[in-house]
């Protein structure tokens, strides 16, 4: 059989192998299947020490020559600068045709900054690490980047080379996603530039800052204006002044994400005069979300078809209650009112009855009765993910069966209380849409594997 599968029939075979812990497994088969399995790769990770003899990586990515996406990551921190410059130098010199690059080693210096546009032309995507002193206008010299995400380490790696950030190029970035992290200080140099020179940005997300850099808010502004969605994760101390330039300057606003750190009045202000049509908010917001915000969401936000709760502690469940009934998406992980306040659920499945999309993991104490009830009512159900529901048993099996004939994906991992005979009769008489299940590995019987395969139900355990 292998002797009537050419090269470019295996390799097209490797290609449509689902990602997996076990897919390499077919590199083992033989030298031939090795060599072919290396070439039909396009996307390679790698996890490095800085102990690694970097000749080994020289060895290893001559045998990938098609690759399109590399992500090195140094499981260790603080290389030398030497370390990371000879690396980078390697990976220029066996993949020059990268459209994504993860280089998250170490910072580089200047000359190694100044050389990736011209080696790596066709790039559209790079994440990096800098250290201060920053230096930012070779971002200006890639003609076809979009996606660039930055790290800032607070070590000084590259000290004296305040020469190379002197002179501003005036660029207009082709820029659509940035995603920065670790602008601690006001005096942060070279984001000003940055800010003004995004007059194409979709996407902006920040984690861990403390400020937007070079104190110029005007600028910061600028590249709001065509801002579709924002992430700010960590960002206490200027969370507040994003939200408020968001309400005033943003009109194509879709999404909006706030984790570890909000403004009360800053979140409610914007719920109440944002000039965009939200259609997503996603919160985890354990100490500055409460119903008087959840109630603004309500009656300001009649477009709203995502909310998203993840750790939040509300007094009760009233301001859910107002919510958009044509939401399709609502997430309640890990809330303590979802098993407290007996009845929400039910009257949450009533209202929203549009409903396609519910995740309502890391609930630990909510039980049958108050997930049954609601899904009476969920006739639209196509994903259903209840991770870590430990007191939710095989009933909640049995009401999907009754109720949500429309149900294609369920998540019961670490559902303690549900046993491998429910998950049995599950498969066996799952609905005719249903195609992704989500289940402990232990709980597998033969005849419930055996049925999903022929009703082509794939399992992920």
């Amino acid at each position: 059989m292998d002797n009537l599968l050419c090269d470019e029939l295996l390799e097209d075979i490797f290609t449509r192998i689902p990602k997996s812990s076990s897919s390499w497994s077919v590199s083992l088969v033989s030298k031939r299947w090795l060599h072919l399995y290396r070439t039909s790769k396009t996307c390679l990770s790698l996890r490095l020490n800085p102990d690694d003899d970097t000749s080994t990586i020289e060895s290893l990515l001559p045998n990938y020559p098609f690759l399109s996406s590399l992500n090195i990551l140094l499981l260790s921190p603080h290389p030398t600068l030497h370390f990371s410059d000879h690396l980078l130098f390697i990976v220029t010199a066996f993949c020059s045709n990268l459209k994504h690059l993860s280089f998250l080693v170490g910072p580089l210096s200047p000359s190694s900054l100044l050389s990736l546009p011209h080696k790596f032309s066709h790039l559209t995507s790079l994440h990096i690490l800098l250290s201060r002193p920053l230096f930012l206008n070779w971002i200006a010299l890639f003609s076809s980047l979009k996606d660039l995400s930055i790290r800032v380490s607070d070590n000084n790696y590259c000290n004296g080379y305040s020469s190379y950030e002197q002179e501003e190029l005036d660029a207009e970035l082709g820029l659509e996603t940035l995603d920065l992290s670790g602008i601690t200080r006001a005096d942060d140099s070279g984001f000003g530039w940055l800010w003004r020179s995004c007059k194409k940005l979709k996407k902006l997300q920040l984690e861990s800052c403390e400020s937007i850099g070079d104190d110029d808010d005007l600028s910061f502004i600028k590249c709001l204006k065509g801002i579709e969605e924002i992430e700010l994760r960590s960002c206490r101390s200027i969370v507040g002044l994003i939200l408020l330039r968001l309400a005033e300057n943003c009109d194509h606003l879709k999404s909006v994400l706030i984790y570890d750190g909000g403004s009360e009045q800053g979140l409610l202000h914007f719920i109440r005069n944002c000039r965009s049509i939200l259609q997503k908010i996603d919160l985890r917001l354990p100490l500055d979300l409460n119903n008087v915000h959840l109630s603004a969401i309500g009656m300001n936000m009649r477009g709203l078809s995502s909310l998203r709760l993840e750790s939040c502690c509300l007094e009760n469940g009233e301001g859910l209650k107002g919510l958009n009934p044509g939401i399709e998406q609502l997430s309640l992980i890990n809330c303590d009112i979802v098993a407290r306040e007996s009845g929400l659920l039910a009257g949450l499945g009533q209202e929203l009855r549009g409903l396609r999309k519910i995740d309502l993991s890391e609930n630990e104490l909510l039980v049958d009765k108050e997930l049954i009830s609601m899904l009476v009512s969920c006739s639209n159900l196509v994903e259903l993910k209840l991770r870590g529901c430990k007191a939710v048993s095989g009933m909640t099996l049995v009401s999907m069966l009754k109720n949500c004939k429309r149900l294609k994906c369920v998540d019961i991992i670490n559902c303690g209380g549900i046993d491998f005979k429910a998950i049995e009769l599950f498969i066996l008489n799952a609905p005719p849409r249903f195609t992704t299940f989500h289940v402990d590995q232990t709980k597998l019987s033969h005849v419930a594997s055996t049925s999903a395969a022929n009703k082509f139900i794939q399992l992920f355990t």
